[in-house]
């Protein structure tokens, strides 16, 4: 009799399920889930946190050698950044059409002297700046602060391009390393089932209908607006740029999906991510570049989060907000997706900023901080989707470039004979 072998999408899938429903049972006592269950959850959090740093370092030094040519990073990098502030204007403006649509947040009473909130200092620009540039080789690598890891990983593959011969070495010493990498998160990732659940099982077992009731609307609003972003924009832009069937996208997708989700970690979905993405016939090269500056910088979920959340603070502040204050949240949320990048804390203080540009009381925050995780699952599967988007659509588009030039020195080759040949 045939053994009957489930695959490890299946399994994680599996694994979500028996954690909310496991959750279910232990909502009038979280304390055990907490205590016994949630510690595994971190376990394989941290595994995954451990080969994270290594993975991106090699991969991007991997991904700038094999391209072989600085300008041609250059031309990834700006094109990946493009990409990224694009989809994430669409997205915050897309979370503000549903939260006026749907007028979420009227209505709702709350005792308006309960709600605490320490304030986030919001860095400057200059501070930013100076963040994204470390001041030594190890720092980055021990904190794991990820745009500092890119920016580290850049320099080093520039300047094994640039050694020529003498840097093939160390060249060929970090594909190894990459291919040792990818084996321990290959290992760790077979675990994923088990983490999946042991995730779940105590956010579902803390947060009981009692607790989520209250702000259902705000949840059902921004989860529809995940939902809608995913299913027309990444769907248009993987059939358009991509010329791939959604379908087929959505489906590879599943398992960083779904790791994303349980996790709240776009960091921790990223080598799930980078498998996913190059099945779905991405380069490795521009995988190794592009998804890991997007785990970092690209925030389409939180862009639709913080649009929702600024109408639904202001509807329950009972404040309107004019057409110039909404187009001040779709520009400040934009930049800052890229401006906190690194910054520990960066989803509080971009929905600071953000509801600083509107004038809105950040007092507000206080009244999602309850739901916030539940929010954090959703927004995270948006974000990775769109970090693997953009691998796929300028993966893609690297390709009919590559075949176009191809095509025309084919051409010139032919055309430059001169004469026609004669038969002797």
């Amino acid at each position: 009799m045939k053994k009957l072998k489930l695959s490890l999408p299946v399994l994680i899938m599996l694994g979500m399920v028996l954690g909310i429903l496991g959750g279910i049972p232990f909502q009038k006592n979280p304390e055990f889930a907490i205590e016994y269950i949630k510690p595994f959850g971190t376990l394989f959090l941290n595994l995954i946190k451990m080969i994270v740093v290594p993975v991106v370092l090699c991969s991007i030094i991997s991904g700038v050698i094999s391209m072989k040519d600085i300008r041609k990073v250059g031309s990834v990098g700006l094109k990946s950044v493009s990409f990224y502030l694009v989809t994430t204007a669409v997205a915050v403006t897309l979370g503000m059409i549903f939260a006026n649509v749907s007028k979420v947040g009227t209505g709702f009473h709350f005792a308006s002297e309960s709600l605490t909130f320490e304030t986030v200092e919001t860095p400057s620009f200059m501070d930013t700046l100076l963040n994204i540039f470390p001041s030594n080789a190890v720092e980055p690598l021990v904190s794991a602060t990820m745009l500092q890891v890119i920016v580290l990983a850049l320099f080093f593959g520039f300047g094994i391009i640039l050694a020529g011969e003498k840097g093939e070495p160390l060249g060929r010493l970090i594909d190894s390393m990459t291919e040792v990498c990818l084996q321990i998160m290959g290992i760790i990732i077979k675990l994923s089932p088990i983490g999946v659940f042991a995730l779940l099982l105590p956010v579902v077992a803390e947060n009981g209908p009692s607790v989520l009731l209250p702000l259902l609307k705000l949840i059902v609003v921004i989860y529809l607006a995940y939902i809608f972003h995913m299913a027309v924009v990444f769907s248009a832009t993987t059939k358009g740029l991509a010329r791939m069937s959604p379908v087929k996208f959505f489906k590879e997708m599943m398992p960083a999906m779904t790791m994303a989700f349980s996790s709240s970690s776009s960091v921790g979905a990223l080598p799930l991510n980078i498998e996913c993405t190059q099945k779905l016939g991405a380069k490795k090269e521009i995988t190794s570049f592009v998804l890991p500056l997007g785990a970092t910088i690209n925030m389409n979920g939180t862009s639709i989060y913080q649009g929702v959340c600024a109408i639904f603070i202001a509807n329950v502040f009972g404040i309107h907000l004019s057409l110039t204050q909404q187009i001040m949240v779709v520009l400040t949320a934009t930049l800052a997706s890229v401006g906190t990048a690194g910054v520990p804390g960066s989803g509080v203080i971009m929905l600071s900023m953000v509801l600083q540009s509107a004038g809105l009381p950040l007092e507000g925050i206080a009244l999602i901080a309850g739901i916030d995780r539940i929010l954090d699952m959703g927004r995270t599967v948006v974000n990775i989707t769109g970090d693997a988007n953009c691998a796929i659509c300028i993966s893609k588009a690297e390709d009919r470039k590559a075949a176009r030039k191809a095509a025309k020195e084919a051409a010139r080759g032919i055309g430059f004979t001169g004469a026609e040949p004669t038969i002797e």
